[in-house]
């Protein structure tokens, strides 16, 4: 066999072999085929694309690369929740006790973030104490006992995709659909869960921009988990403008804690729902959606939701005190108020803006080494479908640092105000099985 009528093949538009793709994945793990030659067949996947059996055989080619996590000694069905990527995305802190409070066991393994924000394992580490490493026997205990525990991913899950996506970053094939779904589902599989619910944001702040690049990716990324084994569902949903009001590592913790706690952030809660939903449907402990939904929302309503999340904080050595005085969280040493100049209605936010100027303030990375500062963000205090007056305050900058005006700029001209009203964008658009 020979790298050269791999690419060929699927130059032409042919289907690549389980064999081809196995050989092609072992040898360049084993450095026995070069960068170019690889390059090369990404860039033909990148124009040709690949079947549905192709992307499954690629990311399990990938999974097998590296190590898989065993869970069997884990009692009940495992699920897993992974999402897209999005502004203020802090579904995993509702998500996870709330499942956990229906006694379905969460063991999940997250990673850190590079952009605007940390990723789930940097915000948590915004309560103090809290370890983010566990031994494997811990890590098993702690599900056991408390239905829920988050790790940090190991290095060797899926290293091929570490070694394809470093390459596809300096080729121009990372946006690709099929090399998007191997990669994001390749470490989910290793992970080890019996079945997964994917967040597939769309919209300003998403990867995906259009809805209808959003439903390829979930087809393929579901198609893919049902081919190797695990029950797959997608849910697409919005991300025209930051999911909730509050941006920024602690800001994001405090504000899922006060969800849990019973405050009505009306997005956040209903992809919280959702999200659990389809995770307990998946666990088969709940004869149909409605049931699933309504059961939720009284696990949120009575605190039990709050109280699986305190134990688990508490059983990864996180500081309680935290959580019951969130006042003590990190914070910024200045609130800078950005104003309106005009009078109307919230007609679009550029979501992904305001990322960007959140990572400015120093709440996310630019790049891997960078330090992330826990205590500065932005709040929104006005959001799509929203009235405001001129002078009215549409966002507070929380910043260590005096001059903020090039963000309050960034935050500002991401805001289109008209004089129409508009009604609110729905939250969830389309479930894909």
């Amino acid at each position: 066999m020979r790298m050269v009528d791999i690419i060929a093949r699927k130059r032409n538009g042919g289907d690549l072999s389980e064999a081809e793709i196995n050989y092609f994945i072992t040898h360049y793990m084993n450095e026995e085929i070069p960068d170019y030659q690889v390059s090369a067949l990404m860039m033909a996947i990148y124009y040709k694309g690949m079947s549905g059996k192709e992307t499954a055989l690629l990311t399990k080619a990938m999974v097998e690369s590296g190590d898989t996590i065993d869970l069997s000694p884990i009692k009940g069905h495992k699920v897993d929740k992974h999402s897209t990527g999005g502004v203020g995305d802090k579904t995993t802190f509702i998500v996870g006790p709330l499942v956990a409070a229906a006694g379905i066991p969460v063991a999940k393994m997250s990673g850190r973030g590079l952009g605007h924000t940390g990723g789930t394992i940097d915000k948590l580490e915004a309560i103090p104490g809290f370890k983010v490493e566990l031994t494997n026997q811990q890590f098993i205990d702690n599900v056991n006992k408390y239905k829920l525990a988050v790790v940090g991913q190991t290095g060797n899950l899926a290293p091929a995709d570490k070694k394809l996506y470093a390459l596809r970053d300096v080729t121009a094939t990372v946006d690709s659909i099929p090399l998007i779904a191997s990669s994001i589902m390749s470490k989910k599989i290793a992970s080890g869960a019996d079945g997964i619910v994917l967040d597939v944001k769309t919209g300003s702040g998403a990867f995906m921009k259009s809805l209808e690049d959003s439903k390829r990716l979930a087809k393929e990324m579901v198609t893919i988990g049902n081919q190797l084994g695990r029950n797959t569902v997608a849910v697409i949903s919005d991300m025209n403008q930051p999911l909730g009001y509050e941006i920024g590592n602690a800001n994001e913790v405090k504000e899922a804690i006060e969800v849990l706690q019973g405050k009505r952030v009306d997005d956040l809660r209903e992809l919280a729902i959702e999200l659990a939903a389809h995770m307990t449907l998946i666990a088969g402990i709940y004869r149909n959606y409605k049931e699933a939904t309504d059961a939720l929302a009284t696990l949120l309503d009575n605190g039990k939701a709050y109280d699986a999340f305190y134990q688990f904080i508490k059983a990864q050595s996180g500081d309680t005190s935290y959580i019951e005085d969130l006042s003590k969280l990190s914070s910024a040493t200045y609130q800078v108020e950005v104003k309106a100049d005009e009078e109307g209605y919230i007609h679009e936010m550029e979501a992904d803006e305001i990322g960007l100027a959140a990572m400015h303030l120093g709440a996310g990375r630019a790049k891997k080494e960078d330090k992330i500062n826990h205590g500065v963000g932005i709040t929104l205090k006005k959001k799509i479908a929203d009235q405001v007056k001129k002078g009215d305050t549409l966002a507070i900058l929380h910043s260590d640092r005096d001059d903020v005006d090039d963000v309050a700029g960034m935050v500002k001209q991401a805001y289109m105000i008209k004089t129409e009203k508009i009604h609110q964008r729905k939250m969830i658009y389309e479930v894909i099985k």
